[in-house]
């Protein structure tokens, strides 16, 4: 074993073989990988090894299809068998909400280049004949989807690893990891010490432990699956060719032929987590009892819609462990707090993900970056406030929601309410509707007296469209209040602060008291933050961002940061309030001796104020697009602050708005959203934020040289707003845009004006295209829907009102 290395991998599952054999596919050689046990000592080994590309992300998918093309080329360069069956599958829906989202993934596939097709019920009879098709109205097939042999395919990832270069070694368990003063790591093993200039925490099942011993907490769990492997069954060894998959969600099953027979596996809602307190060491390739009571229910559901599994006998009970993030998604990527320390873990679907796991975390490693946006694995996430309590309830829950539909207005109930403001009792006795993010509870909407409190999960308008119309109309007509907890919030201070911003950022850093709109860029010219900086003196900047991306953003901003420059997170010590709309000036005027007035606070003005009795940051601006404030103070104010803003604002007609009101009210201005119009899988160029680069500035910010080369070639795809002609479904993001019946682009995000009262859809389309007045399709549901490409805002389009 070698004393000193480039990377050292631990764990010998999929993961950690697909991670090291990646290393080596970009060019690193001096890679190596340790093993407690043997390879696949741990999930990997009794994985049932189904692979699909079907994922809500359409990310995720994309790197799920990649890592199924990639068997092919790993048999091809290694001679070994990845055991592959290719034998297509199809996902049942037995009700119409399920088939709407199997009709929106399809509509999603078009545009990826994956060939799914939808099927009517006697179409998945002819497929998958075996199916009891009573009750169900259509199905989503994949002829991609198969399985492989789990120990063949994580030999032949570490056979072509070995092959150009890498060391795997085996039964060696590593016993401590100590970072050392120049950020390399010294990985403490059974056989000796190895130092590696970068740690690559792989370890599965073992992962919680591997994370401890360098001060990480990784939040994943152990759940229990249990699948059954039947005996012979004469309908399917008597067929001409392998019978495909099938996945019954309503069933909560997944089944494939095996052999002579079938194996059926259950995601069941009575499900059982695994080694609360810590993964034993001694585990590894052992299985758990059966326990066949928890799966009862779904076993009878399956024999009555696979009524061959009746009278078929059971050869064998597969039950074993594997590892759950909270939302179910791997944990991939640098660990925020730690320098050279890798995460690789939480990838439940190995064998779906695997390989797009292992492209990532070489490309972010040896290129600086991955390719595409990764944030739905990446492990920064979840951030500081996640503890094992929060973990074990929502791996529960994700389990058990594994096969259930997932709608995009969800906001699921475990593990919550985690964190609140100093204003959730307040929100909650005006009747907030609660949504969650980053573990922060934010009011979605204000259910009025009489009405539920409780937004039903649709990909069609909810029962909030009525509130939320309602809080629009308060915001245009008169004032609106809402909290701007949620926004990630940083200090910047010190002698070298504004040189120091002006390489991070893209954009023009203001002058004391005013502020300025600036994306922040990759080196490859990719937008990785969409920042409002408020210049508060020469020497003292609060930058504001998405609260959800804070983790983030902070690890950027720590691995860049140089000179005489002090950073804070303040997300969680700053907050308070925005006020918006056409007497907004008026509430604020009534309650600050400052002068307020447009001609002394002008648009992007920034001002320290007393508003009360509190000491406040108050910057002009809004979200809303309408005349706005955004008044920033400590949490410790914040209650007598609401009292204030809420006292002065009943006569001005002041109601509060929620999040379902903001991204109605931005799409009247078309302005984008963090994570759906800006996001690292697009350019300044592409989504119009290069209009906020300074090009003139003499620095060499980080992004350039990609960003003045996009500049001058010009941006390939442009992103522009569409009216839509739809029914009782809006774009959420992902549909389709057909422009003489093909598919020439997409839409990031849309909704309803309740301004206007137009369904809008923002989308990317060739450049060349975008011409006021286009006429397109979008494809909602699995329906055509027609649209008209428009450039003027709905809602105050010479910026009059918010500016003036």
């Amino acid at each position: 074993m070698k004393s000193h290395t480039k990377v050292c991998v631990i764990g010998g599952g999929v993961v950690g073989c697909s991670v090291l054999y990646h290393l080596t596919k970009l060019g690193w050689s001096d890679v190596m990988l340790i093993e407690r046990s043997e390879l696949t000592s741990g999930s990997t080994w009794h994985a049932a090894g189904g692979f699909h590309t079907l994922n809500g992300d359409t990310n995720m998918a994309a790197l799920q299809g990649y890592t199924i093309r990639l068997y092919k080329e790993l048999e091809e360069l290694t001679g070994m068998s990845c055991g592959l069956h290719h034998v297509g599958g199809v996902t049942l829906a037995d009700t119409q909400e399920r088939f709407d989202m199997l009709k929106a993934e399809r509509a999603k596939h078009r545009y990826m280049g994956l060939h799914t097709e939808i099927l009517g019920p006697e179409e998945i009879k002819k497929v998958a004949p075996i199916t009891n098709i009573d009750g169900i109205i259509g199905g989503l097939y994949d002829p991609l989807d198969g399985h492989l042999d789990p120990s063949g395919t994580t030999h032949a990832y570490a056979k072509a690893a070995r092959m150009a270069g890498a060391e795997i070694v085996l039964h060696n368990k590593v016993e401590e990891t100590n970072q050392r003063p120049d950020g390399s790591w010294e990985i403490v093993t059974e056989k000796g010490m190895v130092i590696a200039e970068h740690l690559v925490n792989a370890g599965g099942l073992w992962a919680r432990e591997v994370g401890a011993m360098a001060g990480v907490y990784l939040p994943l769990h152990p759940m229990e699956h249990q699948y059954i492997v039947t005996d012979d069954i004469p309908e399917i060894y008597e067929r001409g060719n392998e019978h495909p998959h099938v996945m019954d969600p309503g069933g909560e099953s997944y089944l494939r032929q095996e052999g002579r027979g079938l194996c059926i596996g259950f995601y069941e809602k009575s499900c059982e987590p695994w080694a609360v307190d810590g993964t034993p060491w001694g585990f590894g390739h052992e299985l758990l009892p059966d326990n066949l009571d928890k799966i009862t229910e779904s076993v009878e559901f399956a024999y009555q819609r696979f009524p061959v599994l009746a009278t078929a006998g059971v050869k064998s009970v597969i039950h074993g462990p594997f590892t759950f993030a909270p939302d179910g998604n791997p944990l991939v990527g640098p660990v925020p707090g730690l320098r050279n320390y890798w995460s690789a873990c939480g990838v439940m679907a190995g064998f779906s993900q695997g390989g797009g796991v292992g492209l990532t975390l070489a490309q972010w490693m040896i290129e600086g970056e991955p390719e595409r946006d990764v944030f739905a694995m990446d492990v920064s996430r979840f951030g500081k406030w996640i503890t094992p309590g929060y973990t074990l309830p929502k791996v529960v829950e994700n389990y058990q929601n594994r096969f259930s539909v997932s709608y995009p207005n969800e906001e699921l109930p475990a593990a919550r309410p985690c964190q609140t403001t100093p204003m959730y009792d307040i929100w909650d006795s005006m009747g907030a509707v609660f949504g969650q993010q980053f573990g922060l509870e934010v009011p979605n909407y204000f259910a009025d007296d009489g009405e539920e409190r409780y937004e039903t999960p649709s990909f069609r308008r909810s029962n909030a469209f009525d509130a939320t119309a309602r809080e629009v109309k308060a915001v245009r007509e008169a004032v609106g209040i809402n909290e701007v907890q949620n926004f990630g919030k940083f200090m910047v201070t010190g002698a070298d602060a504004r040189d120091w911003l002006d390489r991070i950022m893209a954009g023009r850093i203001p002058k004391p008291g005013r502020l300025s709109l600036t994306p922040m860029l990759s080196p490859k010219g990719r937008l990785i933050g969409d920042f409002t900086i408020s210049c508060l003196s020469d020497t003292e900047f609060q930058l504001t961002a998405s609260y959800g991306s804070q983790a983030y953003h902070e690890r950027w901003f720590r691995k860049h940061l140089d000179g005489e420059v002090s950073l804070a997170n303040i997300s969680d010590r700053r907050t308070g309030f925005q006020i918006a709309g056409p007497n907004a000036q008026a509430v604020l005027a009534s309650v600050t001796r400052s002068d307020v007035s447009a001609d002394t606070f002008k648009f992007l003005d920034v001002k320290r104020m007393v508003v009360g009795m509190a000491d406040c940051i108050v910057q002009r601006v809004s979200y809303t697009g309408d005349l706005g404030y955004e008044i920033y103070t400590d949490a410790m104010s914040q209650r007598h602050l609401w009292h204030v803003l809420w006292d002065a604002g009943q006569k001005h007609g002041m109601r509060p708005f929620g999040m379902r009101a903001m991204m109605s009210l931005r799409l009247d201005k078309f302005f984008g959203s963090w994570l759906s119009e800006f996001s690292p899988d697009y350019t300044a160029a592409e989504t119009g934020m290069e209009r906020f680069i300074s090009f003139k500035k003499n620095t060499d910010f980080i992004g350039r040289a990609a960003a003045e080369a996009e500049k001058a070639q010009g941006a390939a795809r442009t992103l522009v707003a569409f009216e839509v002609d739809a029914l009782d479904a809006d774009v959420v993001a992902y549909e389709p845009i057909w422009i003489n019946g093909s598919v020439e682009g997409f839409c990031t995000s849309g909704g309803y004006s309740h301004f206007a009262h137009k369904s809008i859809a923002l989308g990317l389309i060739p450049t060349e295209m975008a011409k006021e007045g286009l006429e397109v399709e979008i494809e909602i549901l699995g329906e055509m829907r027609p649209a008209r490409l428009i450039t003027t805002a709905l809602f105050d389009a010479d910026g009059a009102r918010m500016r003036g």
